[in-house]
């Protein structure tokens, strides 16, 4: 679907009407493509007094190909395979290591993990205060915390919690497609702990984010392992999704083979042909099952056995509407919901792992919707259904910790499908622009988070339900 609004803003014209009347400015987004740098530019790192990340995150970013520009102006570092610019001086910077005046960073990245009571807070503008006109478009912002639960007094998980309203309002304020998060990094962290903040790193630097902003991402202790290739971070695994025909499904199936899996797609027979397409597009499988059909899941469980003797890891993707007001809902559209967008995800958890055919380091992704978290008029049904999902995580991520497996969603927003194309044009157009980026955003934007969730070097971060919604006005 084409957001002609979009594309007629990216015109001279556009540009002129929209700077004159204060229209919402869309602007072009950097999505991920193969082969691309990391950032578009170097990434400027600082630290609070007494932070424990930055020497990691350091060597992540500069391992990853990105020039590091530190807060300190006496060093600058060069990543080690692309060399200096020169013998004595990184491009981007001065002589003496610092930022050369108008250099546009890619990314501003501060460890904010040494602020200890409220004081402290005024660290966080010293450090973005220079910087805030300095991000190229569709830059990155993230800044790195302990978790508030972690804290060791109250002043610390106070002046941690603050840093939540930092990075949101840093989202709505930037513009340009600029994007903010929050990471959220457990101070009894083990080496897993360590591959997954650099999975979560790469993930939030790269054009594989652009539609997720304002979010608060946790990363604890699981079973995590670093990939031989980072262009290829799912080599050797096998990912079940579900809904995989059309829409985001097939998105996410396109984006898994991409990056190494071996994919397991599945629909309804109904959807049959479109789904032997998306499965022979990616070199994957077809299994065409209804899955509130009886003993669907022990059927699915027995095509997993039979085939590859396991499953990585599993998305719960599939999932229908049946919208009306509770008032005017009949029974059947309340069950047909609940039964394909929650239940079936119970049923077939239950059976692979009693059947133990996630092993440990496994991930189960579910997708949810900020409908479960904001509600919305006339999908009573929907949003309980999606609601519920936000509690399967609650509930299983600590649940299956001691058995390695990572269980996280995301929450889409508005996301340009045929579903949404049948809006009325008044709400769609609303629903494109009421987030920070003005825009809807598209199925491979879903795909990519649910990607990095399913990556073997995820596998500690769990428990969390990631919006890809542009920063919605809506919801939490």
């Amino acid at each position: 679907m084409t957001d002609r609004y979009a594309s007629f803003v990216q015109s001279g014209a556009g540009r002129a009407l929209v700077k004159r009347l204060g229209l919402p400015d869309p602007p072009r987004l950097r999505r991920h493509r193969p082969g691309d740098p990391l950032l578009p530019g170097p990434a400027r790192l600082g630290a609070a007094t007494g932070s424990r990340l930055a020497d990691q995150v350091e060597r992540i970013l500069t391992t990853a190909g990105v020039e590091v520009v530190t807060a300190d102006p006496a060093t600058a570092v060069t990543p080690a395979d692309t060399g200096p610019a020169t013998a004595a001086t990184p491009a981007g910077t001065g002589g003496d290591g610092s930022a050369d005046p108008g250099t546009r960073f890619g990314a501003l990245v501060y460890d904010a993990t040494g602020i200890t009571d409220s004081t402290g807070l005024r660290q966080l503008y010293d450090f973005f205060h220079p910087y805030a006109r300095s991000l190229t478009p569709s830059g990155r912002v993230i800044v790195l915390g302990t978790p508030p639960a972690g804290a060791a007094t109250p002043r610390e998980a106070t002046a941690q919690r603050a840093l939540e309203g930092l990075t949101r309002s840093i989202g709505k304020e930037f513009g340009r497609g600029v994007t903010a998060q929050l990471v959220h990094v457990t101070p009894d962290g083990d080496a897993s702990t360590a591959t997954s903040l650099e999975a979560t790193l790469r993930f939030l630097l790269s054009g594989r984010s652009a539609y997720v902003s304002g979010q608060v991402v946790r990363v604890g202790t699981g079973t995590a392992s670093a990939p031989a290739d980072w262009d290829r971070p799912l080599d050797g695994q096998v990912v079940l999704v579900t809904g995989a025909a059309r829409g985001i499904g097939a998105a996410l199936a396109r984006v898994l083979a991409r990056d190494g899996a071996q994919v397991v797609a599945l629909d309804i027979p109904e959807a049959g042909d479109e789904l032997a397409a998306v499965a022979n597009e990616v070199g994957g499988t077809a299994v065409q099952l209804d899955l509130t059909a009886p003993n669907a899941a022990g059927r699915l469980a027995d095509h997993l056995a039979a085939r590859h003797g396991r499953v990585d890891a599993v998305v719960h993707n599939a999932g229908i509407t049946r919208d009306k007001t509770i008032a005017r809902m009949n029974a059947d559209r309340w069950d047909q919901v609940i039964d394909v967008n929650l239940s079936s995800q119970e049923r077939i958890n239950d059976v692979l792992l009693e059947r133990e055919l996630l092993p440990p380091g496994g991930r189960l992704v579910s997708v949810s919707s900020i409908a479960g978290i904001a509600g919305n008029r006339g999908q009573t049904n929907y949003a309980t259904s999606k609601a519920g999902v936000i509690g399967l995580v609650d509930a299983l991520a600590p649940a299956l910790a001691g058995r390695g497996i990572s269980v996280n969603a995301v929450a889409p927003g508005f996301i340009e499908t045929r579903l949404t194309a049948r809006i009325p044009l008044v709400l769609r157009e609303a629903g494109r622009r009421m987030n920070s980026l003005s825009q809807g955003g598209l199925p491979v934007d879903v795909a990519e988070t649910i990607g990095w969730l399913a990556w073997p070097a995820s596998g500690a971060v769990s428990g969390n339900v990631v919006r890809v919604c542009g920063q919605s006005l809506l919801g939490a």
